[in-house]
Parts: structure tokens; C-alpha cells; sequence
């Protein structure tokens, strides 16, 4: 009996084998494409003409006919729109609903293919979502509407403070001169004094008249505000890195404390170490004050300066721009040297738990006329000891050197209170160093890690400063931890001469968007300017011959190689440089070339990219940004109010980006336009900008953070990114930081 069953089977596979094929034998499949540039899950309501396209194989007949399918799907006229049966031509209801497009195959109708779609509500985004404004201040914000094909991007703008009409606040048409409808300005003329107590709402023309209605806005992002008499206001800690007018290194790291003051100002108190070639490392007292741009200007409360009275002593003044989280950015305004730092709210540290904290300090060596870099990690004992560390260390090319003779070099060491603000850090092992730093901004998690700002303070050995941040405990760092999309940012310096970096050394630096699939393997694309010599998006590995883009774990301590850079394009292939990253959580680390003079630093952060792409209005908002730490005394260092605005179809009325650009140059600031229509954003989060003013300029960007963007809610937005010169006729390029 089970042989006759068995011959039954046999001959039933033989049969359904035989049945619906093709000519050649191949069973006949259809696949029904997105529509071209439009999600199939984020359709607006009405929108016309969504076109979608079937792939058949395995027949000569190709002739599909369309429908619409789902619970919804029946009444007149039909609640799922209408699709031309012939050409699968779609037009989207009046109402948000999900159905199923289908294709099936003319010839043989048991031969089809699907594909969901959803038409969701028109919503908007309002950005930046959530800040303080300083009293008298101004601030600008931008409204865009989603999904990202809404033929509309107009809008009707509230603003209400304390449940009443704003004093000042004008939008589009309404301002004087008028301005693009995505856009409207707050000035702080209100008396409200809670948290959030101003909402600023924008809906779009297409939504429902009550959009934006209360505070809970099913179609709409409120914005809300809360007056403060400054922006900068509490404890900071800062860190400054450059050059000073001798083109020499400088490195500074500190604390300061700000009260606020009238008209958006503050005065400032506190403490920095400094770093020079002339004196070594000093600490000292600061004071000083910060003040605001014009009022009257509408990025006035994201921009400013801060003075400190240090007569003689530079750097003494920075141009700082905000984020929206009120993190400053800065760089050196005093015209006597040029540099870049950042300075944020400084958090409460408990070291209660023994947390393991990853690091990354850049500098020079003790003649302070090599580069040097240092990568590693420590633990941070609840009795102040300092154990279970490891370190490597590139002195001009140098693994193998003074401070580590066979990398990795095991840390130990203690660290203890200073009383004024700083903690000290001295490692006993591999060499006797030691090191101040200051409590900046972060917690527990895994999000927003602790972070320090160290810098040296010994005589005789290398000036190094930079930054430590606590590692996520709840990895295993293994290969497998990595896995997923991250963007690295890399600085060193160009040493060889090419047709615009006459007199090495100039900056080498790149972003690259990778991939890594957990078992060691890694993939993407970078852009790199190497002293003026360009390599754009170049994908890696190679199409042939040896994949060395690699990267694997080193026992589980949080130690990882890396292969990156090199030139994947190039015939023959230029192979990748190798790296050791320290991870401080999944895709996030710090960064060391260990071979090359180049010395080439940075970090890996993790993109956090939204599952269904960067759509284009995840970028409009007010970013603050500058200049990163520089591999060059080249670098011209940059702050910039950069207001990034979107139209879905065509050209900006006025070119999609703009703002205030400061540098040593331009203390005041010069006006920042973009060429229409300004920017672009790929679905991987990566793209370009294109400035005309304050100079013709090219940049890419690469998306590192973004929030509130799925499948079931396409508003989102993105939060940081970076940019990077990739003009051949700049061989000191810098990569910028931008905020919103």
C-alpha cells in the first residue's frame, strides 16, 4: 500500500509539474511594480495618474488586465479608487484606506501577482519640533507636507501662546516681505511662562479643515516652544580643537556655568584647560558673556557670540550657532587662529556600576609637528580605579611607538574630583599619562550615551584631546553586534602633492554610508576629498576580483578591525586601509588608521534609517552646523544657520536652501543661497547640497539620525547629518556637523 501511495505522489508531481508552463517549460510569474518615485504605502488622497507596471516572465504573452481588491472595496463609487483595467492607471480616493493591486496574466487567469497599497491621510511636519525661545528672539520654522506627492505645499499656519494668538509671529503671505508659504517667523513678544505654552501649527490646504485642531492633531505635527530669558543657560561643558596664528595646534576642553541676562544674553563663569606649542597645558578661570544676533534677524536664536576676558590669550571669542536642543557650536571668531568646537549641557555622572567607556582623543606628538592619534577603552571603577583597559595609538604612521609597543596595549590607572568642575585621569599602564575632563551631556541610554571631554596635561608627551562615551553593557560585541547601516565620518591629513594641494600637508577626509551583515563582511559607498583629489559615491567592495572591505571582532572586548577607504574603482583596485574601531554600542565607535602618516580619526554612528527611506521632507528645518575637527591649518573652520526648505515637484521659489554663514573671514556673517533646487536626499539618506553664495560650493550629505518615520507614520524627520567640500579645487576640506 505505501508503494502505491508513493507512485501516486509521483504522478501528481509529474502532473502539476506539467501544468501552466510556457513554452520552454517555465511556469509563467507576474510581479506588479511600485509606481515610479511613489511609495505604494504612502498614497494621498485623490492624488491621479499613479501608474503602476507588471513584470511577466516565463510567456510570450504579456498582457496582464488590473483590479482593486480588499474588505473596503465595494460600493459606488468604489471606497479603493478606480484602476483602468488596461493600462493600471490608479486614482486614490477621497478617503485614507489599504487595498491590494492585482495584475493577472490575460492568457491564464490562475496567474497573477499582487501588491498592497495605502492611502493615507495628507499630514503635515512642523520643524524644529521641539526648542526654547529667547525672549525678544527670533525664530524660524518650516511646515511641509506628507506623503511627500501631496500636490500641495501650502499651508494655514496658528500660532498660539498660552492658549491666545501670538504678539509677533508671520507666515507666507503674511510677512513682510513676504515669504514661501512653508515658512513663518516667531519672535518672543509673549507673556506665557510654562513649558511648551506656544504651539505653532501649520495644515496643509489638502488635510481637513480641523488638521491641526487641539493637541492631539491626528494630521498634524504641533510645534511647541517654551520663552526662556536665554537660550544658553546652566552648565556646559566645552571642547575647542585648531590652529593658532603660527599655524600651530591649540586644543582647549572646560566648563563654564551661564546665567542668563537681559535681551536673550548671559554671562558666563568657569574653567578650561588649554593646549599650546608655547606654554604646554595651562588651566585657568574664564569669564565672560554671550550675546545674541540682531533680534531682528529671523535665525536670531539659534546664532551668537560668546566672549571671554582673556586679553592676549586666544582663543577669546567664539561664533556659536544652536541646535534645537540648545547644543552650541562654535568656532574661533578673535582672528588670531581658526578652529572648531562644541559645547553641551553638562549631565550628573554616577560610576557606580564600573561603566566601560570608549574614547577618542586627536593631537600632535610632544614637538607639536606630527599628528597622533589615540582609540581605546577603559573601565571606570566605582573606587576610582581605572582597569580592563585597551589602547592603540598611530604616531605619524607609527602603531608600534613610546606610548604602545604591540598594540593593543593593556590601560590601567585611576581617575578622581579636581573640586572644580574637572575630573583627572591618569593611566599607570602602557606609560604614565594623564588627562582632564569635563562631564558633558548623556545618560544611560543606549540613544544618548554619557559623554566626557578629555584633554592631555602632560609635558614630553603627546597633546592629545577628544571625547569619551559610555558603552551600551548590553552587547556582546561580537561580529554579529554589528549589523546594520551606519555613516563614518573620517579626518586626517593629505600628504601627498596634487594639482591644488601644492604644499602637503593639506586635510583627507570622507564619509562613508556602510553596511555590515553581522558576519564581517561590509558594504556601501563613500565620498572622499584626499588633498583636492575626488572620489565620489565609489561603491565598495569591488564588482571583481578579492573583497577585503572586512571587518571582525576582537574577542569580545569592544576591539574591532576595519577595513576602509582605499579605491574600489580604481583598475587595479587600491586596497582599503585598515582601522581598529572601539565600539561604544552597536554600529557606533570611535576610529584609528593604524599604519598610515595620514593618522587619519573619526567615528562611526548609526544611521537609524526609517523603513521606508528618507523621503525629502525629512530634511527642512532650521540645522545649526560647523566645522568638525580639522587635519589641516588649511581648514577655513565654518558655523552656519542652514534653513533647508522642500518643495515635492519643480524648483524653490527661492532656492531650498539658505542662512548665515560665519568663518574667520566673515565674522558678521554672509548670506548662504543654494542653486534650485538646492538639495538632494536619497532613499539611503545620503545626497548633495549646492550653494551659489557665499561661494559656488559642492557638498554631499549623509543622514545619521532620524525620528518618527515607519510604515504606519510617514512623518519624520531628520535630526543631524553631515556635510563634506567635494570641490577638487579645495584641497582643505572639513566635514560639518549639522543639528537641528
Amino acid at each position: 500500500m505505501k508503494t502505491f501511495l508513493f507512485a501516486v505522489a509521483l504522478a501528481s508531481l509529474a502532473l502539476a509539474g506539467g501544468c501552466a508552463t510556457g513554452g520552454n517549460g517555465v511556469v509563467p510569474s507576474v510581479t506588479v511594480n511600485s509606481p515610479s518615485g511613489i511609495s505604494a504605502n504612502a498614497l494621498y488622497p485623490t492624488e491621479k495618474d499613479v501608474g503602476f507596471t507588471a513584470s511577466v516572465s516565463g510567456t510570450a504573452n504579456t498582457t496582464v488586465t488590473w483590479s482593486l481588491s480588499g474588505m473596503a472595496c465595494t460600493g459606488t463609487p468604489n471606497p479603493c479608487g478606480t484602476i483602468d483595467s488596461t493600462t493600471g492607471v490608479y486614482q486614490a480616493p477621497a478617503a485614507p484606506v489599504s487595498a491590494t493591486v492585482t495584475a493577472t496574466l490575460t492568457s491564464d487567469s490562475s496567474i497573477k501577482g499582487d501588491l498592497g497599497i495605502t492611502v493615507v491621510d495628507v499630514t503635515t511636519d512642523v520643524a524644529p519640533a521641539t526648542l526654547s525661545v529667547g525672549q525678544g528672539l527670533t525664530q524660524t520654522f518650516t511646515a511641509v507636507a506628507v506623503p511627500d506627492a501631496a500636490e500641495t505645499q501650502n499651508f494655514n499656519w496658528t500660532c498660539t501662546a498660552g492658549g491666545v494668538k501670538c504678539a509677533n509671529f508671520c507666515s507666507g503671505s503674511t510677512c513682510v516681505p513676504p515669504i514661501a508659504s512653508g515658512l513663518a517667523y516667531y519672535t518672543a513678544d509673549d507673556t506665557c511662562n510654562t513649558k511648551g505654552c506656544v504651539q505653532i501649527s501649520a495644515a496643509a490646504v489638502l488635510a481637513s479643515p480641523t488638521a491641526c485642531a487641539g493637541a492631539s492633531a491626528g494630521n498634524c505635527t504641533i510645534a511647541t516652544a517654551t520663552l526662556v530669558p536665554s537660550r544658553i543657560s546652566g552648565t556646559y561643558a566645552f571642547r575647542f580643537s585648531g590652529y593658532d596664528s603660527s599655524n600651530h595646534a591649540v586644543a582647549v576642553a572646560g566648563t563654564f556655568t551661564a546665567t542668563s541676562g537681559a535681551n536673550g544674553t548671559a554671562t558666563i563663569t568657569g574653567l578650561e584647560d588649554e593646549l599650546t606649542s608655547s606654554s604646554g597645558r595651562v588651566q585657568r578661570a574664564i569669564t565672560g558673556s554671550y550675546t545674541p544676533i540682531s533680534s531682528s534677524d529671523p535665525n536670531s536664536n539659534n546664532a551668537g557670540t560668546i566672549a571671554l576676558a582673556l586679553p592676549g590669550i586666544y582663543p577669546n571669542q567664539y561664533q556659536v550657532v544652536l541646535d534645537g536642543a540648545g547644543d552650541i557650536e562654535m568656532i574661533e571668531s578673535d582672528g588670531k587662529g581658526t578652529g572648531s568646537g562644541m559645547a553641551q549641557i553638562s549631565s550628573n555622572p554616577t560610576f557606580s556600576k564600573s561603566p566601560i567607556f570608549a574614547f577618542g582623543f586627536t593631537g600632535v606628538d610632544s614637538t607639536f609637528s606630527h599628528r597622533v592619534g589615540y582609540a581605546g577603552l577603559i573601565t571606570m571603577n566605582a573606587d576610582l580605579s581605572v582597569s580592563g583597559g585597551l589602547i592603540d595609538v598611530n604616531d605619524n604612521g607609527n602603531s608600534i611607538n613610546s606610548i604602545c609597543g604591540a598594540p593593543p596595549c593593556p590601560v590601567v590607572g585611576s581617575y578622581k574630583s579636581n573640586g572644580n568642575g574637572s575630573w583627572q585621569l591618569t593611566f599607570t599602564s602602557p606609560v604614565t599619562m594623564n588627562f582632564d575632563f569635563y562631564v558633558a551631556s548623556g545618560g544611560a541610554s543606549k540613544t544618548d550615551p554619557l559623554t566626557f571631554y578629555a584633554i592631555s596635561t602632560d609635558l614630553g608627551l603627546p597633546a592629545v584631546s577628544g571625547t569619551m562615551v559610555l558603552e551600551d553593557s548590553s552587547l556582546t560585541y561580537n561580529a554579529a553586534a554589528f549589523k546594520g547601516t551606519s555613516v563614518t565620518a573620517l579626518t586626517g591629513t593629505a600628504l601627498t602633492a596634487t594639482a591644488t594641494c601644492a604644499a602637503p600637508p593639506c586635510a583627507n577626509v570622507s564619509l562613508t554610508l556602510g553596511t555590515t551583515d553581522g558576519k564581517g563582511n561590509f558594504s556601501g559607498l563613500f565620498d572622499q576629498n584626499n588633498g583636492g583629489a575626488i572620489l565620489s559615491a565609489a561603491q565598495f567592495p569591488p564588482s571583481s576580483g578579492t573583497n577585503n572591505y572586512t571587518y571582525a571582532a576582537n574577542g569580545g572586548s569592544g576591539r574591532y578591525t576595519f577595513n576602509l577607504l582605499g579605491d574600489p574603482t580604481a583598475n587595479p583596485v587600491v586596497a582599503p586601509i585598515p582601522f581598529v574601531l572601539y565600539a561604544s554600542g552597536a554600529n557606533r565607535g570611535f576610529l584609528l588608521d593604524t599604519s598610515s602618516q595620514s593618522v587619519i580619526t573619526g567615528t562611526m554612528s548609526p544611521q537609524g534609517n526609517p523603513l521606508i527611506g528618507f523621503p525629502g521632507s525629512a530634511l527642512p528645518s532650521t540645522f545649526a552646523a560647523a566645522t568638525t575637527s580639522s587635519g589641516s591649518s588649511a581648514v577655513d573652520a565654518i558655523a552656519a544657520n542652514l534653513l533647508l526648505t522642500w518643495v515635492n515637484t519643480g524648483a524653490c521659489t527661492a532656492a531650498c536652501v539658505n542662512g548665515t554663514q560665519y568663518d574667520a573671514a566673515n565674522p558678521a556673517g554672509e548670506t548662504v543661497t543654494g542653486a534650485n533646487p538646492g538639495y538632494t536626499l536619497q532613499s539611503t539618506g545620503n545626497g548633495t547640497i549646492v550653494l551659489t553664495a557665499p561661494s559656488a560650493q559642492n557638498y554631499v550629505i549623509y543622514a545619521i539620525d532620524i525620528s518618527g518615520c515607519t510604515k504606519t507614520s510617514p512623518v519624520c524627520a531628520v535630526q543631524d547629518f553631515l556635510m563634506m567640500d567635494v570641490d577638487k579645487t579645495n584641497p582643505n576640506a572639513s566635514i560639518l556637523f549639522a543639528q537641528q
